[in-house]
């Protein structure tokens, strides 16, 4: 995607917000976004809930938080039907996420389910190859495979653990697709959509097939410890108010092929995290793992300037 067509993009999206903010902004939105996300698994830990209970909280709460918010832009500008479209299956393709990766974890290892749900920024790359017809230098797929090569290092004692693969790997690896195309719907809808309007109603609609999800697996909402609702507060909060606001508007100024590659640096930030909240100590085989990462995000970001 050229230069162009981003400047475009984000005039046509957020006129105000182009004129005032300066071109690296978008970049400091990717990293509160990846902040966020990367503490989304501690939240869930603490939580100690079903998966689909947690994904439901996660989205309600974030949606019914910037509610008002989203109503008072809806009126102030028109919208497009086919880009609202955009964003309702941005909301389908992240509750298949969800539902697909939080089940991939209780039935195989955590590292297998990690690394296999983090495929998504090679379905990214292909669907902006094949969708939207977006040219990919040689340097973009060298720091895409050296950030995923750190993944693997950082999960590497695990994987060599549990190296066996079953339905549960199947599930992460489709979990990852579900990601990859939720990223590319979020990018299409930011086309004539808000970050705000866009998150909005693709957590909306997320939620409401997470509720349904969680009834076929008869997992109840409620009957909970007082902590573990307000971990799920925090979740909300600092994942999916903060953390995917930030991600969306970045979506708007940048392509998703840069977007989903530095989103592999949240096993990164979470392990950073977990040192003071979790009291996990790194291993020198995860900061060996964390710096290839980072070397192949700032690749990936160098190979689109």
């Amino acid at each position: 995607m050229n230069s162009g067509t981003v400047d475009r993009r984000s005039v046509v999206a957020a006129p105000a917000l182009s004129r005032a903010h300066a071109p690296w902004f978008p970049y400091l939105a990717l990293a509160v976004g990846l902040a966020g996300l990367g503490l989304s698994a501690i939240f869930v830990k603490w939580a100690n809930v079903p998966g689909a209970v947690s994904g439901f909280y996660r989205m309600v709460i974030a949606a019914g938080v910037m509610a008002i918010p989203f109503g008072i832009q809806v009126r102030r500008a028109p919208l497009s039907r086919r880009h609202i479209l955009f964003a309702a299956v941005a909301g389908l393709f992240f509750a298949g996420d969800l539902t697909t990766w939080n089940t991939a974890v209780l039935v195989t290892n955590a590292a297998n389910a990690t690394l296999f749900g983090n495929t998504s920024p090679f379905w990214v790359a292909l669907g902006a190859l094949v969708l939207f017809k977006e040219k990919l230098r040689p340097l973009f797929w060298g720091g895409l495979v050296l950030a995923m090569l750190g993944v693997t290092v950082i999960l590497g004692e695990d994987l060599v653990a549990h190296p066996a693969l079953g339905s549960g790997d199947l599930l992460a690896l489709l979990g990852g697709f579900f990601y990859g195309m939720f990223l590319l719907a979020t990018e299409r809808a930011r086309d004539k959509l808000s970050s705000l309007v866009s998150w909005w109603i693709s957590a909306a609609v997320c939620t409401v097939v997470l509720l349904a999800l969680g009834g076929l697996l008869r997992q109840p909402l409620t009957g909970y410890p007082r902590e573990a609702y307000y971990s799920l507060i925090a979740l909300a909060l600092v994942t999916q108010v903060i953390g995917w606001l930030a991600i969306n508007y970045a979506l708007g100024h940048l392509p998703a092929s840069v977007v989903s590659p530095t989103l592999l640096g949240q096993p990164v930030i979470t392990a950073i995290a977990a040192v003071p909240l979790l009291g996990q100590a790194l291993s020198g085989v995860q900061i060996a793992g964390g710096a290839l990462v980072l070397v192949g995000i700032y690749i990936v970001h160098r190979s689109k300037g």
